[in-house]
């Protein structure tokens, strides 16, 4: 779709998710090293350029929202300060259309209010919403039935059977224009109502017609654990160009009492000489990212004839493999590193540094290695004159015909 100004997207994402599993709710749930709720607002932010962007959080997620958006190729520009949540669905999103209200959105705007748990929605899914809405002001996406339908009692018997031609399972973004939405929440709080498990029904509360435009089978919800392992096998089934790539880096000793190693800060009784940080094993990971990419090294992107990058910390470099990654729709599937020295010991910052690294690449911890050993007191390490490192990064990227 085209941009435009006049269109808003409000993003439920305060819920708790429990059927999932896991101590997290599920929309910061990692799905293939990223938050769920990542990919949602990255393909909103596709679907809809120019749109009013907003979520809205439970109380106490604001740090998990952050790193959510943090995860961003755009480090969640367009993204507006979220909105707080409420005890239901309803209230939530009663609590977004305020502050879209208080933000200025006009009343003839189209509002869609999406789930923060379907990933997989596509532009074409968000302009249907959009033309559903202007044409009757209230829209919703559905899917015709497949499976014969049963009214059930408690008891097991059955006591009808509905005809599914005139049934459809619904889903988000569900479309409305501004004002007939807001109105309608509105009307239902000051009933009483918040038992309404979706904003067509509350709509329709108010009197207010709801149309059905067509939905979309690959807009799935993500509920429960094996719908999470079935949307990372759909990912990966995307991304079927496995690569790997090498690096290697030296940097010598010098004066200092620290060394940066993985972007963490290890005491030494000497540091390591380089135009930037000299951090040896950033920059062995960020070649094995690049080489995965075929393109080219470190020293090509950040040349140290510069003047700019003296001194820069490593993890500049290693941030931009990573969203050269991303440009190309890709992902890193795993990292290993192994550090060659005498000293410092590096057991006892391993975690740190895994971590640090696994921040940095977007990725979890379990995705990285980092090992260490001694050259046997052979060589420029094994003399202490200073510290290598090797680095292999796999990749998997969309395939490209060549």
């Amino acid at each position: 779709m085209t941009a435009s100004a006049n269109i808003a997207v409000l993003v439920v994402a305060a819920g708790r998710g429990t059927r999932v599993g896991g101590d997290q709710p599920k929309q910061y749930r990692r799905l293939l090293g990223v938050p769920l709720l990542t990919r949602t607002l990255e393909s909103l932010a596709a679907a809809a350029p120019g749109a009013h962007l907003r979520a809205v959080i439970h109380e106490n997620d604001d740090a998990a929202y952050a790193a959510a958006l943090g995860a961003l190729p755009c480090g969640g520009a367009g993204w507006a300060v979220p909105a707080i949540g409420g005890p239901t669905r309803q209230q939530s999103v009663r609590n977004g259309l305020e502050a879209l209200a208080a933000a200025g959105i006009s009343p003839e705007a189209i509002v869609l209010v999406h789930d923060a748990a379907r990933p997989f929605l596509s532009g074409e899914l968000v302009t249907r919403a959009i033309d559903g809405a202007r044409s009757h002001g209230a829209a919703v996406p559905g899917l015709p039935l497949t499976d014969t339908v049963k009214q059930v009692a408690p008891s097991g018997q059955i006591h009808g059977s509905p005809d599914r031609a005139s049934l459809r399972t619904v889903q988000t973004p569900q479309a409305f224009r501004f004002d007939v939405l807001l109105a309608a929440h509105r009307q239902a709080a000051e009933s009483g109502e918040y038992d309404l498990t979706d904003d067509a029904a509350v709509v329709e509360r108010a009197g207010h017609a709801v149309y059905v435009f067509e939905g979309d089978e690959e807009n799935v919800k993500l509920t429960t654990a094996d719908d999470f392992t079935r949307a990372e096998a759909r990912l990966l089934g995307n991304l079927a160009d496995m690569r790997c790539g090498q690096g290697f880096d030296v940097h010598a000793f010098g004066p200092g009492d620290h060394v940066w190693l993985g972007g963490v800060r290890v005491p030494h009784d000497h540091g390591l000489e380089g135009h930037s940080d000299a951090d040896v094993l950033a920059h062995a990971v960020t070649d094995a990212i690049l080489g995965a990419l075929a393109d080219g090294d470190i020293g090509a992107h950040f040349p140290p004839s510069e003047p700019k990058w003296k001194g820069a910390a490593s993890s500049v470099f290693l941030a931009d493999a990573v969203a050269r990654v991303k440009a190309r729709g890709g992902l890193i599937a795993h990292v290993d590193a192994t550090l060659i020295c005498e000293l410092p010991k590096i057991g006892p910052h391993r975690d740190a540094i895994r971590e640090n690294l696994a921040k940095i690449m977007q990725i979890a911890p379990s995705r990285v290695g980092v090992k260490a050993t001694t050259s046997e007191r052979l060589g420029f390490t094994g003399r202490g004159e200073g510290i290598a490192a090797l680095a292999t990064a796999t990749v998997r990227l969309p395939f490209e015909a060549s």
